[in-house]
């Protein structure tokens, strides 16, 4: 807010590292559009149904009492972006990115609606006119049908997707799924079309925390300013011997196609976002003047200085030990996850009583949640011997909904359950009660039944 922005028009490059981008943001943006079209066993393959407090992935069904796998996640997320960019540097901020992934989508929007890097500054500076109002129209337009489509598959991962679009294009939609398309269409248009660096630079946590996770042996783009200097141009051909300078021709090219707007031959900047671009600008120039590639490159400080970089240093251990026993722990987490979630509570209105034929009867309110992605018909049993389930033993449960049985359990036998004393001549006994569900698989839940001294 302090100063006018300056606008970037960045230069469009190709090389090796601009082919990696390609095969980096181009699956992850195709990939959050299409994902929810997918169906799986007759359910959106990935909704976060939050009215419904449930999560569908795939097969699997998340309730809130699976949160944390949640915690796991984004632990797991944390911890394996420090070791990347301990080691590699801001590779995720230049390839994966969503911010960078989006912008780069808007830039090359931009490029085809407007042209060149020189065409676009002569349009802006240029007074108004058809040509110019046509082109800016286009460009704001194929912004727009990106911002929304995304925007829109935003809102399709927490509501049906294929629901949406019926109800957007009959006017059908509810207010709050509308409010939140335009926002994240909003969101997206100003984002990646008109900020663009100034969420990286100014926006973005990482690009400040990320020095604490640097060091020597970290991967950085650089520019190796003992082989470049002095600067100066010189004729195609010509050696930097005979021309009495360093290898840089001080063509502006690295500067031109940075997306972020910074010279990468001050040093390493925060900015910096290790897209390569500047890697690709400068390689090109390099082979025409018949140079040796890697005036810019991909290296670390201690590499420029001569001295052999370090894989394995206690930060890089101590990640990865952390993110393979986070790794290790919620995949236990998610194999150890019950496809059903059992609660028992014993009705106190009914703690308990004597039946007209002596025998001693407790009542329950069972709960069953099915968590698994088809619909079953349980079987209701009780242990141990001498204790009878008296309702509805065989619920029959949809798939991610939760049922309520009222059960009455009597007291047939002394049985063989562990009693205690409660005091006055009352007595407990410990009972288990036993889930089958259609494939035979049994789930059990321990409770307690209750004799009291009439």
């Amino acid at each position: 807010l302090y100063e006018k922005r300056e606008k970037i028009y960045t230069r469009r490059i190709e090389g090796f590292f601009q082919r990696v981008r390609l095969f980096t943001g181009w699956p992850l943006f195709l990939g959050y559009l299409c994902l929810p079209w997918f169906e799986w066993q007759g359910r959106q393959a990935i909704l976060f149904d939050l009215p419904a407090r449930k999560f569908h992935i795939l097969g699997l069904t998340f309730w809130p009492q699976d949160l944390s796998l949640l915690g796991l996640i984004l632990i797991i997320a944390a911890f394996s972006l420090f070791l990347v960019t301990a080691l590699l540097g801001r590779v995720w901020c230049g390839y994966t990115c969503p911010q960078t992934v989006w912008t780069a989508i808007f830039m090359w929007c931009e490029q085809k609606a407007e042209g060149t890097r020189n065409q676009r500054i002569k349009l802006d500076k240029a007074p108004w006119s058809l040509n110019k109002v046509f082109r800016k129209l286009v460009k704001y337009s194929m912004w727009g049908v990106v911002a929304f489509a995304t925007g829109f598959i935003f809102v399709g991962y927490f509501t049906p997707v294929r629901e949406l679009g019926v109800d957007l294009l009959t006017g059908q939609a509810p207010l709050m799924a509308v409010a939140w398309v335009v926002f994240f269409t909003l969101a997206t248009y100003i984002n990646a079309g008109f900020m663009r660096e100034q969420v990286c630079t100014y926006m973005c946590p990482y690009a400040r925390f990320q020095s604490a996770m640097f060091d020597s042996d970290t991967l950085i783009v650089s520019y190796d300013s003992k082989r470049g200097e002095t600067r100066g141009s010189r004729k195609r051909g010509e050696t930097s011997e005979s021309a009495g300078l360093g290898d840089c021709v001080d063509c502006q090219l690295c500067v031109q196609v940075c997306p972020v707007g910074i010279d990468i031959r001050d040093g390493l900047q925060y900015q910096c976002i290790a897209c390569a671009m500047c890697v690709d600008a400068c390689d090109s120039i390099m082979d025409k003047m018949a140079y040796s590639r890697g005036l810019i490159r991909y290296t670390t400080e201690n590499s420029l200085k001569g001295i052999p970089t370090h894989l394995f240093r206690p930060r890089t251990i101590g990640y990865g030990a952390v993110v393979i026993l986070m790794v290790s722990f919620f995949v236990w987490r998610l194999l150890s996850i019950e496809p059903i979630e059992i609660g028992v509570l014993h009705d106190r209105e009914h703690m308990s009583q004597t039946t007209s034929t002596g025998q001693v009867e407790n009542r329950y309110i069972l709960k069953i949640a099915n968590k698994t992605a088809d619909s079953q018909q349980y079987t209701i049993a009780v242990k141990p011997e001498g204790f009878q389930v008296v309702g509805q033993t065989m619920p029959y449960v949809l798939s991610g909904e939760v049922a309520s049985i009222r059960l009455r359990i009597l007291k047939t036998a002394q049985g063989e359950a562990a009693q205690k004393s409660a005091g006055a001549g009352s007595k407990i006994n410990d009972i288990e009660f036993i889930i089958t569900d259609e494939k035979g698989r049994q789930f059990s839940h321990a409770n307690r039944f209750i004799e009291l001294k009439q």
